[in-house]
């Protein structure tokens, strides 16, 4: 057998190599691009994941405490500065690889600084001394000189400040100042004369030698009544060495920041293994600050579940292209069956059948699949899957062949789909609605394998139940097609009762199950990309009931009514949060049992008109009555709930009610009902209550004022909002009780838009929009294409028929009308039962899927939204005129007139 005569074979039969081949490129591209793509995906979104962190998650600090130095050793500064890189030698070779930037510091205990300079209406001024590489390189000067020497002719320290430093404070080059250790009664212990020399201004003020903390480039102000800024100067390696030559405390520290450029998916479980060593392998004397790992476990969490998600997705795209191939292959063989009979009469072996289709195939597939191969390795992206790509070219290439010689039997009458089923196919249906029932057993029952990149039962059990459900389908269509045909057969005219009984003999079974397999494929990416974009939804809803949140401490109560009058605005909610509180039994606050529940007070109609959203339910908090004596109707958690119960306290009808203490008030309040959760409650707080804000009596010496506000309105500025509750703030700490000696936190505004923008923005967002697209749309077209392979199946018997039909009088609309009556129930079941199968997958794999990774920890209710039905349908009457379309252009390729004297085979 030459090759020429195998490609002349090839050629005659050019449209089914051509289809065969598209299918192993198409196969093989997916095979190879899909790891890729992820790949490049998940490298981009970890890096981009990384970069949006603060600096607190991606650096590693080691510091040591402040204490005099002792020792001959004059030169102190500079002793440890190799430390910087024995330290980083020291880290696990994924943490080592991670590292840019880094910086080493020496440093000098906080001191009082004085001096004829500093006027006594700037307040109290504490100081630090600081040496670090990277400053001068990273600054310029304003004026003045660098600290050179770091100590000057008469032994004043040289000492460089930032020029938003020295500008509040009214300091310049050239001003003498004294910094001073003091005891706890405020004396002097240690002096130390310092030079002002110089001041600079960073080119970068974002730039990572700027982050240490304290910070070198703005005063920190006080932490609480009668306490003093704190400012941080930069002086040379001899200022650090006289100082601690003086007796001052020094300490040194050595900072690494992660690059995000650095890190690559395939070394993030070994740099979260690194990390978690660090704090066991820290040399002694040192302390380790480091909080990276939180959002690389966080990442990897959500990696982890898109993943599987794309696995599963992958997994139904592959089972459908493989279907594809074997109708493909099957129509190929069935095609030429004339010819393999022909030579088995003529004494040719199976063998002979088997290397005519092997030479056949082996010249066209192997070569279709390695250009796919090439050109999924054009993308970019790290990964090989040649293994793969080898073996989906085998298999291909062994279609053909098989089907070659299992095609040579008898046809017969396949259209009798009404006769009894022989053995072997009524026992493989069987066999896999057994097995795919059992695997969905199993996998609901075990959950997710560890330790693997991929699950070989997760993503085998969606395929099996397309397959079992498809099926199933097809054994239960044709009866009532058959009670619709007898029902057409008492009705005048003949194209109804004709279409269903063709309709119902229909025994096109395996296009049908790719069909189904596809558009299931399809469907469930739908379903579950609509269910994690609710679940962000309702995360950015728990997290923002409103428009705008502002979280603070307390505001003077005008505040509310300031806030209404900004532009934009519709509603203003006030919200009283005490985290913390104790129930007592009794007004005297005698302990009630109860542990630390978290208080929450809103008024119950504003709250409920700014906190509606659209698709989002906010439990209704009951109205409060009377005047905070009289029981206030609370909703409380089923935790606090019971342990309430348990202390015989807040019982419903009030006998007995828990007391709360907020803001010096003693709340009574009965348990209305339960709720599982409830916006600005966090879900791990398991203790908490909703209580009505209460109308207290107007000589109530402890009045109740707002720790925060919840907003509704269309384009409402949130810096604006910032300031008025800045301002709001800043009266109550005037003119209100005023119960500690801290300074109150800056009040924080967060907007529903940036909390839902910063949920879908997430690390491996970029994946999942992948995944879905290529689920969805490429689920749809091979449905398409299957549906294609299903019309032609039966495309030679229905020409036959309407041949006959035609020459007895039918015309061109009735036989539109009969084509449309036929293919109808075939479009139908298969795509709404490939839609029914992807909307229920979603409910059975979702404990197993992880979605709540990309929702904020929000539960993924998965269900069918109306837009999906409308898709569903919209595909349905696509694949409708689809099978119309490919029907009419095969019958008039054929040319109905000569399929009569074609012969009876189809």
């Amino acid at each position: 057998m030459s090759v020429v005569e195998v490609a002349r074979r090839v050629r005659a039969y050019g449209g089914h190599f051509l289809l065969l081949a598209v299918l192993t490129l198409v196969t093989a591209l997916l095979i190879t691009a899909v790891p890729r793509v992820a790949d490049r995906l998940t490298g981009q979104g970890l890096r981009e994941h990384m970069a949006g962190q603060p600096m607190a998650h991606r650096e590693l600090l080691y510091t040591t405490t402040e204490e005099p130095v002792t020792g001959p050793n004059a030169a102190v500064a500079g002793t440890r500065a190799g430390e910087l890189n024995s330290l980083q030698q020291r880290m696990p070779p994924a943490v080592q690889g991670s590292i840019g930037e880094r910086w080493y510091a020496a440093r000098t205990a906080f001191g009082r600084l004085t001096g004829p300079d500093l006027s006594a209406d700037k307040g109290l001024v504490d100081l630090s001394l600081r040496t670090t590489g990277g400053v001068r390189e990273a600054a310029s000067l304003v004026e003045g000189r660098w600290p050179e020497a770091g100590v000057t002719d008469d032994g004043s320290v040289e000492l460089a400040l930032a020029e938003t430093v020295t500008r509040p404070l009214g300091l310049r080059p050239g001003n003498q100042l004294r910094v001073s250790i003091l005891d706890s009664s405020g004396k002097p212990l240690n002096r130390k004369k310092i030079s002002l020399v110089g001041v600079f201004r960073p080119a970068d003020p974002s730039a990572g030698v700027w982050d240490a903390l304290p910070s070198l480039l703005r005063l920190t102000p006080p932490v609480g009544e009668g306490q003093p800024f704190l400012i941080v100067g930069v002086t040379a390696d001899p200022g650090i060495d006289a100082m601690a030559a003086a007796g001052w405390p020094v300490g040194f520290a050595w900072r690494y920041r992660i690059a995000p450029d650095r890190l690559t998916p395939g070394q993030l479980d070994a740099l979260i293994a690194g990390l978690s060593t660090l704090e066991r392998t820290r040399p002694a004397g040192l302390s380790l600050t480091q909080g990276a790992d939180i959002p690389l476990r966080r990442f990897a969490a959500s990696l982890a579940a898109a993943r599987t998600l794309l696995a599963v997705i992958a997994a139904g795209l592959l089972a459908t292209l493989a279907g594809l191939t074997i109708l493909a292959a099957r129509l190929a063989a069935r095609r030429r069956r004339d010819e393999y009979v022909l030579l088995r009469a003529r004494g040719g072996s199976t063998g002979a059948v088997l290397r005519r289709g092997l030479a056949e195939s082996a010249l066209v597939l192997p070569a279709a699949a390695g250009a796919g191969w090439l050109l999924g390795g054009l993308l970019p992206g790290g990964g090989s899957q040649l293994r793969g790509v080898l073996l989906a070219a085998a298999l291909a290439t062994l279609a053909l062949p098989v089907f070659a010689l299992t095609g040579q039997r008898a046809a017969g009458r396949a259209d009798l789909i009404g006769a009894r089923s022989t053995a072997v196919r009524l026992t493989a249906e069987v066999s896999v609605l057994g097995v795919a029932v059992l695997g969905a057993f199993l996998l609901r029952r075990r959950g997710l394998a560890l330790g693997g990149s991929v699950d070989p039962l997760l993503v085998s059990v969606p395929v099996l139940l397309a397959i079992a459900a498809a099926l199933l389908a097809l054994r239960a269509y044709p009866l009532p097609l058959r009670l619709l045909s007898r029902a057409a057969a008492r009705a005048r005219g003949s194209v109804a009762f004709l279409g269903t009984a063709r309709a119902g003999r229909a025994a096109a079974t395996a296009p049908l199950v790719v069909v189904v397999l596809a558009v299931a494929t399809a469907a469930f990416c739908a379903v579950v990309a609509a269910g994690i974009e609710a679940g962000r939804d309702r995360a950015a809803s728990r997290a923002v009931p409103g428009d705008v949140l502002v979280d603070g401490e307390r505001f003077a109560p005008d505040t509310t009514t300031a806030l209404a009058a900004l532009p934009g605005v519709r509603a203003v909610a006030p919200l009283l949060v005490e985290p913390g509180q104790r129930p007592y039994a009794d007004a005297t606050g005698r302990f009630g049992g109860v542990g630390e529940t978290q208080v929450l007070l809103v008024d119950s109609a504003t709250f409920a008109s700014v906190a509606r959203r659209p698709g989002i339910t906010v439990p209704d908090v009951p109205a409060a009555v009377g005047d905070g004596s009289t029981p206030l109707p609370a909703l409380v958690s089923p935790a606090l709930a019971a342990d309430l119960a348990d202390a015989g306290l807040a019982d419903a009808a009030g006998r007995r009610p828990a007391w709360l203490d907020v803001q010096g008030n003693r709340l009574p309040v009965r348990m209305a009902r339960t709720v599982d959760e409830f916006p600005l409650i966090d879900r791990a707080t398991e203790r908490f209550v909703v209580v009505p804000w209460p109308a207290l009596p107007a000589g109530s010496p402890h009045p109740l004022v707002p720790t925060g506000f919840v907003l509704a309105g269309d384009g409402v500025d949130a810096a604006e909002v910032s300031r008025v509750v800045d301002e709001g703030q800043r009266r109550y700490q005037r003119e209100g009780v005023v119960t500690g000696g801290e300074r109150p936190r800056a009040p924080e505004v967060r907007t529903w838009s940036a909390v839902r923008a910063e949920l879908g923005g997430s690390g491996v967002n970029g994946l999942l929009v992948f995944g879905f697209t290529i689920g969805a749309v490429g689920g749809a077209a091979l449905g398409l294409l299957a549906l294609a392979f299903a019309v032609l199946a039966g495309a030679r018997g229905r020409g036959q028929v309407l041949s006959r039909l035609r020459t007895m009088g039918l015309s061109r609309r009735q036989w539109r009308g009969l084509l449309l009556v036929e293919l109808t129930p075939l479009v139908l079941v298969s795509v709404l039962t490939g839609a029914l199968v992807g909307a229920l997958l979603p409910l059975l794999l979702t404990p197993v899927l992880g979605l709540p990774a990309f929702t904020g920890g929000a539960a993924v209710r998965v269900r069918f939204e109306p837009g999906l039905v409308a898709g569903v349908l919209g595909l349905a009457v696509l694949a409708l005129g689809f099978a119309v379309a490919v029907e009419a252009l095969n019958n008039r390729r054929m040319r109905l007139g000569e399929v009569l004297r074609l012969g009876e085979e189809s």
